[in-house]
Protein backbone atom coordinates (compact mmCIF):
# COMPACT_ATOMS: atom_id res chain seq x y z
CA UNK A 1 0.00 0.00 0.00
CA UNK A 2 1.20 3.36 -0.91
CA UNK A 3 1.95 6.02 1.73
CA UNK A 4 -0.21 8.65 2.52
CA UNK A 5 2.51 11.91 1.51
CA UNK A 6 2.17 14.57 4.51
CA UNK A 7 4.12 16.83 1.81
CA UNK A 8 1.75 16.62 -1.05
CA UNK A 9 -0.94 17.06 1.33
CA UNK A 10 0.17 20.23 3.09
CA UNK A 11 0.92 21.41 -0.46
CA UNK A 12 -2.54 21.22 -1.25
CA UNK A 13 -3.77 22.39 1.96
CA UNK A 14 -1.83 25.84 1.64
CA UNK A 15 -3.04 26.31 -2.11
CA UNK A 16 -6.44 26.59 -0.41
CA UNK A 17 -6.26 30.61 0.64
CA UNK A 18 -8.32 29.77 4.10
CA UNK A 19 -8.19 33.72 5.73
CA UNK A 20 -9.97 33.51 8.64
CA UNK A 21 -12.78 33.18 8.10
CA UNK A 22 -12.29 31.36 4.82
CA UNK A 23 -12.24 27.76 4.48
CA UNK A 24 -11.49 27.99 0.50
CA UNK A 25 -12.07 23.91 0.20
CA UNK A 26 -9.20 22.92 2.90
CA UNK A 27 -11.51 21.32 4.78
CA UNK A 28 -13.02 19.37 2.16
CA UNK A 29 -9.68 18.35 1.12
CA UNK A 30 -9.75 16.43 4.55
CA UNK A 31 -13.17 14.94 4.90
CA UNK A 32 -12.46 13.45 1.89
CA UNK A 33 -9.13 11.93 2.42
CA UNK A 34 -10.52 10.94 5.83
CA UNK A 35 -14.17 9.54 4.42
CA UNK A 36 -11.81 7.21 2.30
CA UNK A 37 -9.92 6.43 4.81
CA UNK A 38 -12.91 4.37 6.84
CA UNK A 39 -13.43 7.35 9.48
CA UNK A 40 -16.90 8.61 10.25
CA UNK A 41 -16.48 12.75 9.28
CA UNK A 42 -18.80 15.38 10.33
CA UNK A 43 -19.02 19.00 9.75
CA UNK A 44 -19.81 20.99 12.57
CA UNK A 45 -20.55 24.36 11.56
CA UNK A 46 -21.25 27.33 13.95
CA UNK A 47 -21.48 31.14 13.59
CA UNK A 48 -20.42 30.61 9.83
CA UNK A 49 -16.92 28.72 10.46
CA UNK A 50 -16.54 25.21 9.23
CA UNK A 51 -15.08 22.64 11.50
CA UNK A 52 -14.78 18.55 10.97
CA UNK A 53 -15.03 15.95 13.64
CA UNK A 54 -13.96 12.58 12.45
CA UNK A 55 -13.17 9.37 13.62
CA UNK A 56 -12.06 5.93 13.30
CA UNK A 57 -13.23 3.25 15.41
CA UNK A 58 -16.41 2.55 17.69
CA UNK A 59 -17.68 5.92 19.19
CA UNK A 60 -16.72 5.99 23.36
CA UNK A 61 -13.58 3.18 22.78
CA UNK A 62 -12.15 2.52 26.10
CA UNK A 63 -9.00 4.12 24.32
CA UNK A 64 -9.41 6.87 22.24
CA UNK A 65 -6.49 8.98 20.73
CA UNK A 66 -7.17 12.37 19.69
CA UNK A 67 -5.50 15.06 17.17
CA UNK A 68 -6.51 18.62 17.45
CA UNK A 69 -5.72 21.41 15.37
CA UNK A 70 -7.17 24.37 12.48
CA UNK A 71 -6.81 24.90 8.35
CA UNK A 72 -7.38 28.55 9.23
CA UNK A 73 -4.70 31.10 8.28
CA UNK A 74 -3.58 34.89 8.77
CA UNK A 75 -3.52 37.11 6.12
CA UNK A 76 -0.68 37.82 3.92
CA UNK A 77 0.03 41.14 4.36
CA UNK A 78 1.92 42.62 0.86
CA UNK A 79 1.95 39.65 -1.80
CA UNK A 80 4.71 41.75 -3.68
CA UNK A 81 6.84 41.25 -0.83
CA UNK A 82 6.82 37.33 -1.40
CA UNK A 83 9.63 36.12 -3.10
CA UNK A 84 6.53 33.20 -4.05
CA UNK A 85 2.87 32.97 -4.25
CA UNK A 86 1.62 33.14 -0.70
CA UNK A 87 -0.79 30.49 -1.83
CA UNK A 88 1.26 28.51 -4.26
CA UNK A 89 2.51 26.07 -2.31
CA UNK A 90 5.88 26.11 -4.14
CA UNK A 91 8.95 23.87 -3.15
CA UNK A 92 12.42 25.95 -3.47
CA UNK A 93 15.41 24.47 -2.31
CA UNK A 94 13.68 22.12 -0.37
CA UNK A 95 10.94 24.43 1.41
CA UNK A 96 7.02 24.71 0.87
CA UNK A 97 6.52 27.75 0.27
CA UNK A 98 2.99 29.67 1.78
CA UNK A 99 0.81 31.09 4.53
CA UNK A 100 -0.29 28.32 6.71
CA UNK A 101 2.66 25.91 6.03
CA UNK A 102 3.99 26.62 9.87
CA UNK A 103 0.92 27.63 11.32
CA UNK A 104 -0.22 24.83 10.95
CA UNK A 105 -1.17 22.80 7.92
CA UNK A 106 1.82 20.57 7.55
CA UNK A 107 0.85 20.02 11.17
CA UNK A 108 -2.82 18.70 10.13
CA UNK A 109 -1.27 17.27 7.01
CA UNK A 110 1.11 15.43 9.75
CA UNK A 111 -1.30 13.75 11.87
CA UNK A 112 -4.11 13.21 9.19
CA UNK A 113 -1.58 11.38 7.20
CA UNK A 114 -0.33 9.15 10.21
CA UNK A 115 -3.73 8.33 11.14
CA UNK A 116 -4.83 7.18 8.03
CA UNK A 117 -1.82 5.47 6.88
CA UNK A 118 -1.72 3.69 10.62
CA UNK A 119 -5.35 2.61 10.32
CA UNK A 120 -5.25 1.33 7.36
CA UNK A 121 -2.13 -0.99 8.45
CA UNK A 122 -2.52 -1.46 11.95
CA UNK A 123 -6.28 -0.54 13.14
CA UNK A 124 -6.36 -0.59 16.76
CA UNK A 125 -8.39 -1.60 19.18
CA UNK A 126 -9.96 1.86 19.94
CA UNK A 127 -10.64 4.93 18.00
CA UNK A 128 -8.31 7.41 16.36
CA UNK A 129 -10.48 11.25 16.53
CA UNK A 130 -9.24 14.21 14.37
CA UNK A 131 -10.65 17.72 15.78
CA UNK A 132 -10.38 20.26 12.80
CA UNK A 133 -11.19 23.85 12.68
CA UNK A 134 -11.51 27.28 10.56
CA UNK A 135 -11.52 29.08 13.82
CA UNK A 136 -7.93 29.55 15.78
CA UNK A 137 -6.27 33.02 14.18
CA UNK A 138 -9.41 34.81 14.69
CA UNK A 139 -11.45 34.82 17.92
CA UNK A 140 -11.69 31.14 18.88
CA UNK A 141 -15.44 31.41 19.84
CA UNK A 142 -16.99 28.76 16.97
CA UNK A 143 -14.03 26.17 16.11
CA UNK A 144 -12.20 23.99 18.71
CA UNK A 145 -14.96 25.10 21.26
CA UNK A 146 -18.15 24.40 18.78
CA UNK A 147 -16.30 21.23 18.39
CA UNK A 148 -15.96 19.99 21.75
CA UNK A 149 -19.54 21.63 22.70
CA UNK A 150 -21.00 19.39 19.73
CA UNK A 151 -18.84 16.65 20.94
CA UNK A 152 -20.35 16.22 24.42
CA UNK A 153 -23.82 16.77 23.02
CA UNK A 154 -22.99 13.55 20.89
CA UNK A 155 -21.24 11.32 23.70
CA UNK A 156 -17.82 11.38 21.56
CA UNK A 157 -15.31 11.47 23.99
CA UNK A 158 -11.19 11.85 23.76
CA UNK A 159 -9.01 10.16 26.49
CA UNK A 160 -6.11 12.47 25.59
CA UNK A 161 -5.17 14.65 22.87
CA UNK A 162 -2.04 16.18 20.64
CA UNK A 163 -2.23 19.77 19.37
CA UNK A 164 -0.10 19.98 16.16
CA UNK A 165 1.02 23.51 17.17
CA UNK A 166 4.39 24.68 16.12
CA UNK A 167 6.36 23.99 19.66
CA UNK A 168 10.07 23.76 18.95
CA UNK A 169 11.57 27.34 18.92
CA UNK A 170 14.76 26.77 16.76
CA UNK A 171 15.14 23.04 16.36
CA UNK A 172 12.61 20.03 15.53
CA UNK A 173 12.01 18.12 18.25
CA UNK A 174 12.95 19.99 21.16
CA UNK A 175 9.81 21.31 22.97
CA UNK A 176 6.85 19.85 24.00
CA UNK A 177 3.99 22.12 25.60
CA UNK A 178 2.37 20.92 28.41
CA UNK A 179 0.38 23.66 29.13
CA UNK A 180 -0.18 27.36 28.14
CA UNK A 181 0.11 30.85 30.12
CA UNK A 182 -3.09 32.65 31.08
CA UNK A 183 -3.83 35.82 28.58
CA UNK A 184 -5.78 38.62 29.56
CA UNK A 185 -6.09 42.13 28.27
CA UNK A 186 -7.07 45.26 29.92
CA UNK A 187 -8.31 48.73 28.39
CA UNK A 188 -8.24 51.94 30.77
CA UNK A 189 -10.47 54.93 29.67
CA UNK A 190 -9.40 57.86 31.56
CA UNK A 191 -11.36 60.97 31.84
CA UNK A 192 -11.18 64.64 32.79
CA UNK A 193 -11.85 68.15 31.88
CA UNK A 194 -10.83 69.51 28.55
CA UNK A 195 -9.58 73.06 28.71
CA UNK A 196 -6.86 75.54 27.19
CA UNK A 197 -3.36 74.72 27.67
CA UNK A 198 -2.48 77.78 28.98
CA UNK A 199 -4.93 77.78 32.00
CA UNK A 200 -4.15 74.23 32.98
CA UNK A 201 -5.94 75.16 36.51
CA UNK A 202 -9.12 75.46 34.83
CA UNK A 203 -9.21 72.06 33.46
CA UNK A 204 -8.24 68.26 34.37
CA UNK A 205 -5.42 66.85 32.34
CA UNK A 206 -6.00 62.77 32.22
CA UNK A 207 -2.43 62.32 30.74
CA UNK A 208 -0.48 62.36 33.98
CA UNK A 209 -2.55 60.05 35.83
CA UNK A 210 -2.75 57.92 32.44
CA UNK A 211 1.00 57.81 32.63
CA UNK A 212 1.64 57.52 36.23
CA UNK A 213 -1.24 54.20 35.96
CA UNK A 214 0.97 52.95 33.19
CA UNK A 215 4.10 53.29 35.01
CA UNK A 216 3.00 51.72 38.35
CA UNK A 217 1.40 48.61 36.57
CA UNK A 218 4.66 48.38 34.39
CA UNK A 219 7.24 48.28 36.93
CA UNK A 220 4.90 45.87 38.96
CA UNK A 221 6.31 42.76 40.11
CA UNK A 222 3.59 39.93 39.37
CA UNK A 223 5.37 37.01 40.58
CA UNK A 224 8.89 34.99 39.79
CA UNK A 225 7.53 32.48 38.01
CA UNK A 226 6.99 28.71 39.41
CA UNK A 227 8.30 25.10 38.65
CA UNK A 228 6.75 25.26 35.16
CA UNK A 229 5.87 28.80 34.49
CA UNK A 230 8.34 31.67 33.86
CA UNK A 231 7.63 34.98 35.69
CA UNK A 232 4.28 36.35 34.52
CA UNK A 233 4.37 39.40 32.08
CA UNK A 234 2.90 42.80 31.69
CA UNK A 235 3.18 44.67 28.54
CA UNK A 236 2.17 48.48 27.84
CA UNK A 237 0.96 48.00 23.97
CA UNK A 238 -1.13 51.54 23.16
CA UNK A 239 -1.48 54.90 24.63
CA UNK A 240 -4.06 56.22 22.56
CA UNK A 241 -4.86 60.17 23.09
CA UNK A 242 -5.99 61.34 19.17
CA UNK A 243 -5.62 65.08 20.29
CA UNK A 244 -4.54 67.16 17.19
CA UNK A 245 -3.80 70.06 18.80
CA UNK A 246 -1.01 71.42 21.09
CA UNK A 247 -2.96 73.77 22.99
CA UNK A 248 -6.19 71.64 24.24
CA UNK A 249 -5.73 69.72 26.98
CA UNK A 250 -7.94 66.56 26.50
CA UNK A 251 -10.68 65.46 28.14
CA UNK A 252 -10.09 61.56 27.75
CA UNK A 253 -7.31 59.29 26.97
CA UNK A 254 -6.79 55.39 26.68
CA UNK A 255 -4.86 52.50 27.41
CA UNK A 256 -4.07 48.96 26.98
CA UNK A 257 -2.38 46.13 28.39
CA UNK A 258 -1.67 42.48 27.71
CA UNK A 259 -1.14 40.06 30.48
CA UNK A 260 0.71 36.78 30.17
CA UNK A 261 0.47 34.93 33.73
CA UNK A 262 1.01 32.05 35.51
CA UNK A 263 -0.79 29.31 37.60
CA UNK A 264 -0.13 31.85 40.64
CA UNK A 265 -3.12 34.22 39.04
CA UNK A 266 -6.33 33.75 37.92
CA UNK A 267 -7.87 36.33 35.08
CA UNK A 268 -10.60 37.15 38.46
CA UNK A 269 -7.60 37.96 40.55
CA UNK A 270 -5.90 40.20 37.48
CA UNK A 271 -9.11 42.29 36.86
CA UNK A 272 -9.54 43.18 40.62
CA UNK A 273 -5.62 44.11 41.26
CA UNK A 274 -6.30 46.51 37.79
CA UNK A 275 -9.46 47.50 38.98
CA UNK A 276 -7.80 48.71 42.39
CA UNK A 277 -4.86 50.23 40.82
CA UNK A 278 -6.97 52.29 38.90
CA UNK A 279 -9.09 53.44 41.72
CA UNK A 280 -6.23 54.66 43.17
CA UNK A 281 -5.06 56.54 40.45
CA UNK A 282 -8.39 58.43 40.27
CA UNK A 283 -8.20 59.02 43.92
CA UNK A 284 -4.87 60.71 43.28
CA UNK A 285 -5.49 62.80 40.68
CA UNK A 286 -9.44 62.94 40.49
CA UNK A 287 -10.02 61.79 37.24
CA UNK A 288 -12.69 58.75 36.20
CA UNK A 289 -11.51 55.45 34.68
CA UNK A 290 -13.51 53.15 33.00
CA UNK A 291 -12.09 49.37 32.57
CA UNK A 292 -12.41 46.83 30.30
CA UNK A 293 -11.08 43.18 30.18
CA UNK A 294 -10.89 40.51 27.56
CA UNK A 295 -9.63 37.07 28.77
CA UNK A 296 -7.99 35.00 26.09
CA UNK A 297 -8.01 32.17 28.30
CA UNK A 298 -6.67 30.93 32.01
CA UNK A 299 -3.23 29.26 32.62
CA UNK A 300 -3.23 25.72 32.18
CA UNK A 301 -0.80 22.99 32.56
CA UNK A 302 -1.18 18.86 32.08
CA UNK A 303 1.41 17.81 35.06
CA UNK A 304 3.81 15.56 33.20
CA UNK A 305 3.00 11.65 33.28
CA UNK A 306 1.96 8.90 30.63
CA UNK A 307 0.76 11.45 28.06
CA UNK A 308 4.03 13.98 28.00
CA UNK A 309 6.50 10.70 28.22
CA UNK A 310 4.41 9.00 25.41
CA UNK A 311 5.26 11.82 23.14
CA UNK A 312 8.51 12.74 24.46
CA UNK A 313 9.91 9.13 23.66
CA UNK A 314 8.14 9.05 19.93
CA UNK A 315 10.18 12.49 19.66
CA UNK A 316 13.63 11.07 20.88
CA UNK A 317 13.19 7.64 18.98
CA UNK A 318 12.95 9.77 15.44
CA UNK A 319 14.80 12.88 16.20
CA UNK A 320 17.13 12.22 18.88
CA UNK A 321 16.48 15.43 20.81
CA UNK A 322 15.36 14.44 24.39
CA UNK A 323 12.57 17.31 24.31
CA UNK A 324 12.08 19.93 27.35
CA UNK A 325 8.78 20.25 28.87
CA UNK A 326 7.81 23.91 28.44
CA UNK A 327 4.33 26.24 28.93
CA UNK A 328 5.83 28.94 27.32
CA UNK A 329 4.68 31.21 24.01
CA UNK A 330 1.05 32.80 23.46
CA UNK A 331 -2.32 31.07 23.93
CA UNK A 332 -3.37 27.61 21.48
CA UNK A 333 -6.59 25.72 21.59
CA UNK A 334 -5.07 23.46 23.68
CA UNK A 335 -7.03 25.89 26.59
CA UNK A 336 -10.19 24.86 25.44
CA UNK A 337 -9.26 21.16 24.74
CA UNK A 338 -7.25 20.86 28.80
CA UNK A 339 -11.22 21.17 29.73
CA UNK A 340 -12.37 17.78 28.31
CA UNK A 341 -9.55 15.59 28.54
CA UNK A 342 -5.31 15.77 29.24
CA UNK A 343 -3.56 17.57 26.24
CA UNK A 344 0.12 18.19 24.86
CA UNK A 345 1.27 20.19 21.97
CA UNK A 346 3.84 19.17 19.50
CA UNK A 347 4.62 19.84 15.97
CA UNK A 348 7.26 21.85 13.84
CA UNK A 349 10.10 24.73 14.36
CA UNK A 350 7.90 28.33 14.54
CA UNK A 351 10.59 30.37 13.27
CA UNK A 352 8.81 31.23 9.90
CA UNK A 353 4.86 31.46 11.25
CA UNK A 354 2.70 34.81 10.32
CA UNK A 355 6.03 35.59 8.42
CA UNK A 356 6.22 36.88 4.72
CA UNK A 357 7.81 33.74 3.03
CA UNK A 358 6.57 31.80 5.51
CA UNK A 359 7.82 28.31 4.37
CA UNK A 360 8.59 24.66 6.22
CA UNK A 361 11.10 22.15 5.37
CA UNK A 362 9.66 19.05 3.50
CA UNK A 363 12.05 16.49 5.49
CA UNK A 364 10.71 18.37 8.83
CA UNK A 365 6.76 17.38 7.58
CA UNK A 366 7.86 14.02 7.11
CA UNK A 367 9.54 14.23 10.74
CA UNK A 368 6.24 15.20 12.19
CA UNK A 369 4.50 12.56 10.44
CA UNK A 370 7.23 9.92 11.35
CA UNK A 371 6.27 11.48 15.35
CA UNK A 372 2.74 11.09 15.19
CA UNK A 373 2.56 7.47 13.50
CA UNK A 374 5.27 5.92 16.56
CA UNK A 375 2.38 7.78 19.06
CA UNK A 376 -0.18 6.42 17.58
CA UNK A 377 1.39 2.76 17.32
CA UNK A 378 2.88 2.99 21.23
CA UNK A 379 -0.56 4.49 22.47
CA UNK A 380 -2.37 1.41 20.97
CA UNK A 381 0.26 -0.83 21.57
Amino acid sequence: MSLTDPAELTARLVRCPSVTPEDAGALTVLSELLSDAGFEVFEVSRGGIRNIFARWGAKGANRTLGFNGHTDVVPVGNPDDWTHDPFGAEIHDGHIYGRGTVDMKSGVAAFAAAAVDFVRDTPPEGAVVLAITGDEEGESIDGTCALLDWMADNGETMQACIVGEPSCPETFGEMIKIGRRGALTAWFTVTGVQGHSAYPHKALNPMPAMARLMDRLATHELDTGTDHFDPSTLAIVTIDTGNPANNVIPAQTTGCVNIRFSDLHTGASLERWLTEEAAKIDAEFGTTTEVRFRLSGESFLTPPGDLSDLVGKAVEAETGISPVLSTTGGTSDARFVKDHCPVVEFGLVGQRMHAVDERVPVEQVQQLKAVYTRILREYFA
